[in-house]
């Protein structure tokens, strides 16, 4: 089967070629790692795809739950690495266990996995006094995941991470909707080199988690935001606290402060990155189609029902829009507004208006 001339090729292994799926799905740090079995290429009768393509695929647009794995914090002293341990076993309530897979309960417990810590500490000589003594990572599913399985996901992938590299320990919490677990990893390695996670490596890990799920019968994923045509960050945690108490943060007053004075022609009204934002998911939109166009003119039924998957999944993918774009249209609102009632003195800011809250929640 050949594609258009000017369709991009979706021939290949992910990490072997940049084929039209490897773009879509490689992070903006760099090339996608190379994952077991991506040299098996399906034969024939499959659009050409890549085994792992194909399957990947039909777990997006099938909408598979994304994993979350966040990098919560760092602690820095003695005293603060006690306090979060405290915090993540419920001061010995809930059991922690270790990369050697030994369970700590209870308070005792808690004061021994303290004690080993903090000996580890004292020993490392070489640490300046900020220095990180942990990574502390959340991982998290959606709603109705078995938490058992979500628990035993994050063992297999901490053991395949940091398995005779660094000490670690982890804790499952299930007082949340979202099943989570808790897992703090030491920063210092048993051969002196530093845990220093960089977005990349964060990636790989998410990547890593969805793949200990899956082999558990759970279905998730592990997507950059922008395969799935979504190209805002999330909320930090700490801003929608803000808003939650009645407050305006600082970093959303100052975003629209800058909006109007851009309408007041006072400021810059195109930014280089927001263009290749544009371009990138233009792009990727291209390469879904291309890859659906293709399995369309297959003679299987099979590619026939993924590609009319992937023309709905496109149909129902937001629209790129960032928080610079989605603030001028509310400022284009008000003004709208302003112009239907002369009588109603609306003035040219967006601080007050109750929507803009609305609609960032």
């Amino acid at each position: 089967m050949n594609t258009e001339r000017d369709a991009p090729s979706v021939r290949g292994a992910v990490g072997e070629t940049e084929t039209a799926l490897s773009y879509v799905w490689q992070t903006p740090v760099g090339r996608p790692k190379k994952q077991p079995g991506d040299h098996v290429l399906l034969a024939t009768g499959q659009g050409g795809l890549a085994r792992t393509d194909r399957v990947r695929l039909q777990r997006i647009v099938s909408r598979a739950p994304e994993v979350m794995v966040k990098i919560t914090g760092r602690t820095k002293g003695a005293q603060h690495l006690l306090a979060h341990l405290a915090y993540i076993t419920r001061d010995g309530r809930l059991s922690a266990e270790t990369e050697e897979g030994i369970v700590l309960s209870g308070r005792e417990g808690l004061g021994d996995l303290q004690s080993r810590w903090i000996d580890d500490v004292a020993l490392d000589s070489r640490r300046r006094s900020d220095g990180t003594l942990s990574v502390n990572v959340i991982l998290s599913m959606p709603p109705g995941t078995d938490p058992a399985k979500v628990r035993d996901a994050v063992r297999a992938f901490a053991l395949d991470a940091f398995e005779r590299r660094h000490d670690f320990v982890f804790v499952q919490h299930e007082d949340e909707a979202h099943p989570h677990v808790h897992l703090t990893v030491r920063a210092l390695s048993y051969d002196g080199r530093r845990l220093n996670p960089r977005k990349a490596d964060l990636h790989h890990w998410r990547e890593r988690f969805a793949e200990e799920l899956r082999l558990r019968g759970v279905a998730a994923e592990a997507t950059p935001r922008r395969a799935r045509g979504r190209v805002r960050k999330a909320e930090h945690g700490a801003v929608r606290a803000i808003r939650e108490r009645g407050a305006v943060p600082r970093v959303n007053r100052l975003a629209r402060e800058a909006v109007v004075r851009e309408v007041r022609g006072e400021g810059a009204s195109e930014r280089p990155w927001e263009a290749r934002t544009t371009e990138r998911q233009t792009a990727i939109r291209a390469r879904y189609r291309a890859t659906a166009a293709e399995l369309a003119r297959s003679d299987e039924p099979s590619d026939r029902a993924l590609a009319d998957e992937i023309t709905a999944f496109l149909s129902a993918m937001p629209e790129p829009s960032l928080q610079r774009h989605a603030l001028l249209r509310e400022l284009a609102d008000q003004a709208a507004v302003a112009r239907i009632d002369r009588d109603a003195a609306i003035p040219l800011t967006i601080d007050a208006d109750p929507r803009l809250a609305e609609k960032d929640r």
